[in-house]
């Protein structure tokens, strides 16, 4: 909106920034997906990992652009041997060689006896040969060009493989187009030394792309952009010789050396080497990587380039993997990525991106000290969801009386009334009330016909019902791990934060626990369980899950006292009496004694005790019986795609009260 002098306002398309009326990031599915990992088992961090490598919305996930990078890592293995400059070399060798004893052989002059023999007494290795023939005196003009093209070849090469694209640029070079490299060099040094120094280079970088920008094809923007090209491609360098055979290596650097000091350049090269290591310590200098290995020669400078490909995809393929320590969808290097896959992986990307920041900024997720959290609200959304589930279930076998919203769910009818107290929401006594003011009025004049009856708020009654308390649930699940080896981790989880949901939304005044047990025994919030694994530490403490249910429930005695247990063991572990936990399989006698000893005196709190047992091993079926015949209760044994169902329909049957069953 732009204000106009004497002519109002003028209205456009928004410029400031992100488009304040935009609809917000719509949330609802990518939400409803971390749940249902979540409620399947998974800890929140590894739920949103899940869904950053599915992706959502059409847009590719980690693990598709990883693929597509691992599938350009494969044919980047291919590209070629990185031999091909020395065996350009020898061949041009063996040219010249062939040539200039063509040329001596019908000579009987004693000088052409001599040159044979220097041609005979050449060093075997490539490099040394060709250093031999520097200042040889050839007589045939093919043999000649065979050499300069080796000197000519050398030199390209060399350039090319720490100057992209260098090898074609000094195609028939001039002395002065050498001339222009040379002090290319000299300046990219002194640029290289202050901002290693630390001085503002941003005038000087400026200045040396005027200069020399044309031997930049990819047009650095920065000093920093400039640096990290050069120094991958001369870390890329270093990994492609580390990757030849021995005796390779030494022939090509020997051939690289001798090239670089005819240029005039050694010194240059190998100071401009050391001021790249020092701007990025960082890459992998000298170490061997991967290195290409197919059937085509590769020279020096696509060789460095093929090598220099590889570890790009590599370390994208690692970065996409996100399977590290403190790993961040900001580590993924958008130029790399571009590179490898274009523009719309970058979008991709993007989109992966915007939707963790939107899950965190509209309240989702909290990071505390570098680790994500289910906020508040989401537990609350993941409990609604596991608690529409359940009901689903019982809709669809017509089990459990769960709609609750009737006028008579706080008790039943004694036939009694009183006046009504401001808060009451029992229904009203009509006819009583109607008496009320009936009797109350009757004193008054009234004129003719006049029938209506005046109920003011005194005369209002309320229908008397039978006094409840509340319920208080303690609910415990088993966390050990033989849960998550027989699969029934993710539906006792889900089963908890239903049942949690379903007590904290729709009945306020019950109270509720939810304890897990394996070793030991813990109290779980919400967050808590929505976050939890299984614990990988054998046990299966039911003592000390009821230690904790009774502390619980003597916290509201005024409630009716319900304890839900979820297991799929026996017991085979206890507390000893210095509080130190104890584990045995096979079962302790011991660890059955405490464990009864504590189910008894459940019982003589008059808490119900019903046990929902998910593995029908014997040993487990007898002990469950066992307990809950002292405690009054009942056991279940339902498939684990129906716990849910079965523990929220008994909770509803169990808090109507003792007369109710």
């Amino acid at each position: 909106m732009v204000r106009r002098p004497g002519k109002g306002y003028r209205y456009g398309r928004w410029r400031g920034g992100p488009d304040p009326l935009a609809p917000p990031y719509d949330l609802g599915d990518a939400v409803d997906e971390i749940g249902d990992s979540v409620l399947g088992g998974s800890g929140v961090r590894e739920a949103l990992r899940e869904l950053l490598r599915q992706g959502m919305d059409g847009r590719r996930g980690l693990d598709e652009l990883r693929r597509s990078v691992r599938d350009r890592l494969r044919h980047a293995r291919t590209a070629g041997r990185m031999d091909g400059t020395l065996q350009e070399v020898r061949e041009l060798l063996e040219q010249a060689v062939e040539a200039e004893r063509r040329e001596l052989f019908p000579d009987p002059d004693d000088a052409a006896r001599l040159a044979e023999a220097e041609l005979d007494a050449l060093p075997e290795d490539t490099a040394g040969a060709v250093r031999a023939l520097k200042d040889y005196d050839w007589r045939s003009a093919e043999a000649r060009q065979a050499y300069e093209q080796i000197q000519d070849l050398l030199r390209r090469e060399v350039l090319d493989s720490s100057f992209a694209s260098m090898k074609q640029a000094l195609e028939n070079a001039t002395e002065a187009d050498m001339q222009a490299v040379k002090d290319m060099v000299a300046d990219l040094s002194q640029l290289i030394d202050a901002h290693n120094r630390g001085e503002d280079t941003d005038e000087q970088f400026a200045e040396f792309m005027d200069k020399h920008g044309q031997f930049f094809p990819d047009d650095p923007q920065s000093i920093d952009e400039l640096i990290d090209s050069l120094a991958r491609r001369a870390a890329a360098q270093e990994r492609m010789m580390a990757g030849l055979s021995p005796e390779q290596r030494a022939e090509l650097a020997d051939l690289m050396t001798q090239a670089m000091a005819d240029m005039g350049l050694a010194s240059e090269m190998a100071h401009l080497q050391d001021a790249l290591r020092q701007a990025r310590p960082d890459l992998p200098w000298g170490q061997r990587g991967q290195v290409p290995d197919g059937e085509r020669a590769l020279g020096l400078g696509d060789a460095t380039s093929a090598v220099a490909e590889l570890a790009e995809l590599e370390a994208l393929s690692n970065q996409l993997s996100q399977g590290y320590a403190g790993a961040s969808l900001a580590d993924v290097d958008e130029e790399l990525l571009e590179r490898a896959l274009g523009r719309p992986a970058v979008d991709d990307l993007a989109a992966l991106r915007q939707l963790e920041r939107e899950l965190e900024r509209q309240g989702y997720l909290n990071r505390s000290d570098g680790r994500l959290e289910l906020s508040p609200k989401a537990v609350r959304r993941l409990g609604a969801t596991a608690l529409r589930r359940v009901f689903a279930q019982l809709d669809a076998t017509g089990r459990g009386d769960h709609d609750m919203t009737d006028a008579g769910a706080a008790g039943e009818l004694t036939g009694g009334s009183r006046e009504w107290r401001f808060g009451d929401e029992q229904p009203l006594d009509v006819i009583r009330t109607v008496k009320n003011a009936v009797l109350r009025t009757a004193h008054e004049p009234r004129g003719d016909g006049d029938r209506r009856v005046r109920i003011a708020v005194d005369d209002f009654e309320v229908v008397e019902t039978e006094r409840r308390s509340g319920a208080a649930v303690a609910l415990l699940v088993d966390l050990s791990y033989s849960m998550a080896l027989r699969g029934t981790w993710g539906a006792a989880k889900s089963t908890a934060m239903a049942l949690h949901s379903l007590v904290t939304t729709r009945f306020p005044q019950d109270a509720i626990q939810i304890i897990g047990f394996s070793s030991v025994a813990q109290v779980l919030r919400p967050q808590t369980l929505a976050e939890l694994s299984v614990d990988t530490l054998q046990g299966t403490n039911l003592q000390h899950g009821l230690i904790l249910a009774r502390r619980f429930l003597a916290r509201h005695r005024d409630a009716e006292p319900v304890v839900l247990v979820v297991t799929d063991g026996e017991p085979t572990a206890h507390l000893e009496d210095d509080g130190t936990p104890f584990f045995c399989w096979p079962p302790m006698p011991e660890t059955i004694a405490r464990t009864v000893a504590e189910v008894e005196r459940v019982a003589r709190s008059g808490a119900t005790m019903n046990v929902f047992a998910l593995d029908p091993e014997p040993g487990l079926v007898r002990f469950v019986h066992d307990i809950t015949q002292r405690a009054g209760g009942r056991v279940f044994t339902p498939d684990s795609e129906r716990l849910g169902e079965y523990v929220v329909a008994d909770y509803l049957r169990t808090r109507r009260g003792r007369r109710a069953r």
